[in-house]
């Protein structure tokens, strides 16, 4: 297993909200998550066809004569001062006079992908110059031939990429898209909830022990993401997640499936586990990486392990639809942001793992106590127990999503 696939001022960071954010999900049933995870709900929504059957993709660009784009992000997805507002946008908009007119309408990537699909399929606008989705979802709409190829000419800060996430499954080259953030799903840990239960080591959970350990009962929420949550258990069982077999996942599923029927685990979640985890109401729970960060300015007894058996990696990226009527415009705001002291600062605001080289030296100015930060820099022995999901195309992910999804609804 491989861990990847072939100043400015710092914004206050403020408590993550309990309403929608990054990894919320909206339905009873695994959605979103790592490189190539996938739903049922995807499958209901028949063939849209592939790349080459697709008509003329490009619009006239009105970037020069309508200097702004429009860009969907996830929510509390980018850095906020004290006033409500984005200081790296206002930043762009004064450097280059290009307004950006910022929208938070993705909570999750199904349910994107439904609202997107009619003028997509169609041809059509969206109305929209820049997206953001996660690795599974951004290869859906590159196979789809639903994004466009960006110029690099427009991003020579693209340059700055990490060089292990340079060349991925779904987008062998990058020609389509560029990663925004990256993250960890691993453990959240409550060390004061863990020590009533006499459990004083949070750094040696298990997933197994989540799982099992009568101690633990009720006290234990699970990812209602296929591969974040399967990725974790897989890999606590043993098996290789890039590349397991059916029985190794039904395996696992038994193992979910008991401990649930045991009422081991609370409740399946967004990231709406993190006031229960800040409480105490849940002692451990799987968790992502980012989320764990920001409770720790609110709690210092909430901890993020990395099981010994590893973690498991995601990505959202960066990726222009089809006729999109600001191409150039989305290119250099994308550009923008890969450079190194923009990067940081948007790193010190979202906790998540930061793709863009140079960042983590920049990151000095804003918040030395991030530098090191193993889960925004990652470092040799933090990657080194970081591993990704299988890339599977919609038949087979839908069989998976049908499985994990049939444990809770």
């Amino acid at each position: 297993m491989s861990a990847f696939p072939p100043g400015m001022n710092r914004p206050r960071r403020r408590p993550r909200p309990t309403g929608m954010s990054r990894r919320d999900v909206l339905q009873a049933i695994g959605v979103g998550g790592l490189w190539v995870a996938g739903g049922s709900l995807l499958a209901a929504c028949g063939t849209e066809g592939t790349r080459d059957q697709q008509d003329d993709t490009t619009a006239e660009d009105q970037s020069e004569s309508d200097p702004r784009v429009i860009w969907s992000n996830w929510t509390q997805y980018i850095d906020v001062d004290d006033a409500g507002n984005n200081p790296t946008i206002d930043a762009f908009t004064e450097e280059t006079g290009i307004e950006v007119e910022y929208i938070e309408d993705i909570n999750d990537n199904n349910e994107f992908f439904g609202k997107i699909r009619p003028q997509l399929s169609n041809n059509q606008s969206i109305d929209r110059d820049l997206i953001v989705l996660t690795d599974w979802m951004a290869g859906r709409l590159i196979n789809l031939g639903w994004v466009q190829e960006l110029d690099k000419g427009n991003i020579p800060n693209a340059k700055n990429l990490l060089p292990a996430l340079q060349d991925v499954p779904f987008d062998a080259g990058r020609t389509h898209s560029l990663p925004w953030q990256s993250g960890f799903a691993g453990i959240g840990a409550n060390a004061d909830a863990l020590a009533e239960l006499g459990i004083n080591d949070p750094s040696s959970l298990t997933i197994d022990q989540l799982l099992t350990d009568e101690r633990l009962a009720g006290r234990v929420t699970v990812l209602t993401e296929m591969p974040d949550s399967m990725g974790l258990i897989l890999l606590d069982m043993g098996a290789d997640i890039a590349n397991f077999t059916d029985e190794e996942f039904d395996a696992a599923i038994e193992k979910l499936q008991a401990a649930n029927d045991a009422g081991q685990i609370r409740r399946f979640t967004g990231n709406d586990y993190t006031q229960d985890l800040l409480s105490g109401n849940v002692a451990a729970c799987f968790a992502w990486s980012g989320d764990v960060i920001q409770l720790q300015f609110e709690d210092e007894a909430i901890q993020y392990v990395t099981p010994a058996a590893g973690q498991a990696l995601w990505s959202d990226n960066l990726m222009i639809p089809n006729l999109a009527a600001h191409k150039t415009n989305a290119e250099r705001l994308i550009d923008y942001y890969y450079r190194p002291e923009v990067a940081a600062e948007v790193a010190a605001w979202v906790n998540y793992i930061c793709p863009v080289q140079g960042a983590q030296e920049a990151m000095a100015a804003i918040d030395e106590s991030l530098v090191d930060n193993p889960l925004i820099f990652p470092d040799e022995a933090t990657l080194a127990k970081s591993f990704v999901f299988k890339y599977m195309e919609d038949e087979e992910r839908s069989g998976y999503e049908d499985a994990f999804a049939a444990v809770y609804s």
